[in-house]
């Protein structure tokens, strides 16, 4: 990260059109999906349609302070619920976000000048056929005045594993990440390994995926190709998945499974998830940012 950056207008601008390029992109695959979905499990349902709600945020003196689109599919014949949702918001940090920023980041002046700009994209999926995988993605840019930086990546939640799915999602994980270099895969493997952990359960939250935060080489440049390559890898990287495991028969064991699993998953978002305490610490729409959340999930 860089002291004393640059407003970068039209960076903010090209990255904010670049999430919401990859959001309709993945909105148009999704209910494609939905509509190709006519034999096996949930097939006689209605295919499932987005519903787009624009968000916003106000600040505390009540000036417009940015929003986005939340776009969430309900019980459709695929996806039991999916959310993807775009934001661009800014104005100035709390100091509750600024004493967390300045530790974590070691970036001094916050206090002098918390203000900020954030954009970005955040999918979470949970599926009907407990067979087919759960899966989250974000990518984001983050700018201040002191410094700005690039996050986000990509993760795969099975209730019930199976290995061939595991190593497609990975294998394409690294075949975007490897022309940025050939060290950047194990990298962020190894990141999204240890961030995605969830200690009081010493348990991993799914079997991994990619993961990044506060990166900037300094050549915003370099640092947006990888931060859209590492969008771009997520439709290969998933689709296939849902394809292999959307018609597969289950029983009520695979179905108790999935939802033990989802309650893992919840309670990873609510006690760890660093987008879920900004968002809901900097006034961001709180059913956006809880957007993640299961439409139903189990605890024994």
């Amino acid at each position: 990260m860089t002291d004393h950056t640059p407003d970068f207008a039209a960076e903010k601008a090209r990255a904010a059109a670049w999430f919401r390029e990859l959001r309709d992109t993945i909105v148009e695959a999704f209910e494609a999906m939905e509509d190709s979905h006519a034999e096996g499990p949930f097939s006689a349902a209605a295919p499932g349609r987005f519903e787009v709600t624009q968000t916003s945020r106000t600040s505390d003196d009540g000036s417009d302070a940015g929003g986005g689109l939340m776009s969430v599919m309900r019980n459709g014949r695929v996806f039991e619920k999916v959310g993807v949702n775009v934001s661009e918001v800014y104005g100035t940090l709390g100091e509750a976000a600024q004493s967390s920023m300045a530790a974590r980041k070691g970036l001094p002046g916050m206090a002098e000048d918390p203000r900020f700009w954030a954009s970005g994209i955040s999918l979470v999926a949970h599926m009907q056929n407990p067979h087919v995988p759960a899966v989250h993605m974000n990518t984001r840019m983050f700018w201040t005045p002191h410094a700005w930086w690039f996050g986000g990546g990509s993760d795969l939640n099975p209730a019930l594993e199976y290995a061939e799915d595991t190593q497609h999602f990975h294998h394409q994980q690294r075949r975007h990440l490897d022309p940025h270099g050939a060290d950047l895969y194990p990298r962020l493997k190894d990141w999204a390994d240890e961030y995605f952990f969830i200690p009081h359960r010493n348990r991993a939250r799914g079997v991994g995926g990619i993961f990044m935060d506060d990166h900037c080489t300094g050549d915003w440049e370099s640092d947006f190709a990888l931060t859209q390559d590492i969008g771009r890898a997520f439709l290969p990287a998933f689709l296939p998945l849902v394809d292999r495991r959307r018609t597969q028969p289950f029983t009520e064991d695979d179905r108790e499974a999935q939802l033990i699993h989802r309650g893992v998953y919840a309670e990873y978002n609510l006690v760890y998830d660093r987008g879920t305490k900004f968002g809901l610490q900097t006034g961001h729409d709180p059913s956006a940012v809880l957007m993640s959340l299961p439409p139903l999930a189990k605890w024994v």
